[in-house]
């Protein structure tokens, strides 16, 4: 009888072992077969978001041309890799929108960040992935929000304050999602350092 049970239990783990194994395969399946649609709708929400984004205001067609430009920055052992758009309009250069990304709370957050051509304002910020907790987190979409980006100094790095933001460089957190709310700050102060000065070289040899 106990051999039963025990043959019984052992069937049981190997059947779950393989619905595991089963399901695990399947989801790995249907994330490579959705990523490279997931990538070529932010890509087309990128190219549709620039023109607000950027310091000076520009309707949807009034970037000429956006060339897009991919930058690895390189810390110690560790690389990372943004990608950036060069905004035009009539053969002047308007600023550039970085796509840059960091952990949150509950997962990355991907952002869009427009700036001025030597990286020294803000024009504006918006968040084109994220999966934080509803109705808090998730808060870093709101425009009364993402709102209080628009036009900050990058003259010094952004401080997140728990408090009313008062001076220039301060960025109101969102009661109950601080994690959340200095991830995004982060996310910009380290593109915006790490960005710098090889945006200036990409300046330089054109």
């Amino acid at each position: 009888m106990s051999g039963l049970i025990k043959n019984s239990k052992l069937g049981q783990a190997w059947l779950v072992l393989l619905l595991s194994l089963v399901f695990g395969g399947m989801l790995a399946i249907t994330q490579v077969t959705l990523t490279p649609r997931i990538e070529a709708n932010k890509l087309a929400e990128t190219r549709t978001k620039i023109p607000s984004l950027l310091v000076e205001k520009l309707k949807e067609t009034g970037v000429t041309l956006i060339n897009f430009h991919n930058v690895s920055v390189q810390k110690g052992n560790q690389t990372t890799n943004y990608m950036v758009a060069e905004a035009i309009h009539d053969n002047e250069f308007k600023g550039w929108v970085i796509k840059a990304s960091g952990a949150g709370y509950a997962d990355k957050i991907e952002l869009l960040v427009g700036v001025s051509p030597k990286l020294e304002k803000i024009g504006g910020v918006f968040v084109l992935d994220q999966k934080e907790t509803p109705g808090l987190g998730s808060k870093i979409t709101e425009p009364v929000w993402t709102d209080q980006f628009k036009q900050k100094s990058l003259m010094q790095p952004l401080v997140s304050s728990k408090t009313k933001a008062i001076k220039p460089n301060e960025i109101d957190i969102i009661t109950g999602a601080t994690i959340s709310s200095v991830a995004v700050t982060d996310i910009i102060n380290t593109a915006v350092a790490d960005l710098k000065e090889p945006l200036r070289q990409l300046m330089e040899k054109k």
